[in-house]
């Protein structure tokens, strides 16, 4: 008698800072929307930034974008409450969170499970823990202040690579709960207007598409505007997840002109009450004087409408790109005063605490978190969640 298996059909990958396409008659019962990549939206012929990039395997497949959106064949998924304020089980976000940091949290508990297996916490541990720390991408300040806790406190004792760990994570709140603020929308100065900038393939343009779902979801009603006018794979993306969301996308001819575009959008959602809107940016680094004048214009024209807007400006920074993100902090904080961050892709990396790193030296605001794929992965920011993930404790 001979045996078989019957071949599984393999889906295929999906593009680069696209949303992947559905089959166009899914068989019943429906199955639910595929998860919504958060990957790079850079063209094959963009320069490397900041050193070593993000790992660059997504970009073989890149230059096809669907025409239209997948159909929607599950009920979207409900707004997240807070992180602080949820209590949900091991599959919950906290599981997703601990799964996401897990390469980080295993480059952390090899080198302290090699450090202090039967060891007393001598001078010698200590090199060896501040060498793993700055390893990791939590960068030397912190690497200091984590080590000079631990001697204060239990220098020349015996303990567990448990210990350890339990006291880093500690540290690590510390250290970074002071930077944990939600993202607050105050309608009183509606229409809110949020700015978004990072470099590209910093999933940028995925989390404009994210966060328009959420607020629709939540109630608010939203305007996105395109205003990377030169990547027609950004303008594409953000109006298919407008046709998910039920969100309108303002768009210009490839080239047009941004700011133009940022007054404009701002103009129709003040003459139709919206709530919240959203404007996208261009991210190209290798000649930062066009950038910088392109987006000091986008703040200046918002201006002459609203004093005040924009209410917020959004750094989108690639945890894969460890301490290159504090050059991109830098430039753009530096370019138009970023009020908040969004760290994404922190499930693709082993370079997870760059968050710490950031917070220390920066303080600038860390709002949101990405650690998959989906809508709801991606969410408030929560010190303790993250801290005790990092270093593979239960949240």
């Amino acid at each position: 008698m001979r045996f078989w298996r019957r071949g599984v059909p393999q889906e295929p990958a999906a593009d680069a800072d696209t949303v992947p396409a559905e089959p166009a008659e899914p068989a019943p019962p429906a199955a639910p929307e595929p998860a919504e990549r958060e990957t790079s939206s850079a063209g094959e012929d963009e320069e490397p930034l900041f050193g070593t990039p993000p790992p660059r395997t997504w970009f073989d497949r890149i230059m096809g974008v669907p025409e239209t959106a997948p159909p929607e064949t599950a009920p979207p998924p409900q707004p997240p409450p807070p992180v602080a304020a949820e209590a949900e089980a091991g599959g919950g976000w906290f599981g997703r969170l601990r799964a996401g940091l897990s390469r980080s949290s295993q480059r952390l508990n090899d080198g302290i499970n090699t450090i202090f297996a039967r060891r007393r916490l001598d001078a010698a541990a200590l090199d060896e823990l501040e060498e793993l720390l700055i390893a990791s991408d939590m960068g030397t300040g912190v690497a200091e202040q984590v080590v000079e806790s631990l001697r204060r406190t239990r220098f020349n004792q015996e303990v567990a690579p448990e210990e350890i760990r339990a006291a880093l994570a500690e540290e690590v709140i510390r250290l970074v709960e002071w930077v944990q603020k939600p993202l607050k929308i105050d309608l009183a100065r509606k229409p809110f207007v949020i700015l978004v900038v990072g470099v590209n393939g910093s999933g940028k343009t995925t989390t404009i598409g994210k966060l328009a779902k959420q607020y629709r979801e939540a109630g608010h009603s939203v305007l996105v505007a395109a205003g990377d006018t030169f990547r027609a794979a950004a303008v594409e993306q953000l109006q298919i997840w407008g046709e998910r969301a039920g969100v309108p996308v303002m768009t210009r001819p490839s080239g047009s002109d941004a700011a133009g575009l940022a007054y404009d959008a701002l103009e129709r959602a003040r003459a139709e009450s919206t709530d919240i809107v959203l404007i996208d940016t261009a991210g190209r680094l290798h000649n930062k004087a066009d950038l910088m004048g392109e987006l000091q214009k986008i703040v200046r024209v918002l201006k002459k409408l609203d004093p005040e807007a924009p209410h917020s400006v959004l750094l989108v920074l690639d945890a894969t790109v460890g301490q290159n993100a504090h050059a991109q902090a830098e430039i753009f904080r530096d370019m138009v005063g970023v009020t908040g961050i969004v760290m994404t892709k922190l499930d693709g990396t082993a370079k997870g605490g760059v968050l710490v790193s950031l917070a220390e030296k920066y303080g600038i605001p860390v709002h949101l978190i990405g650690i998959g794929e989906g809508v709801e992965d991606l969410r408030p920011f929560e010190a303790r969640a993250y801290a005790r993930s990092l270093v593979g404790l239960e949240p």
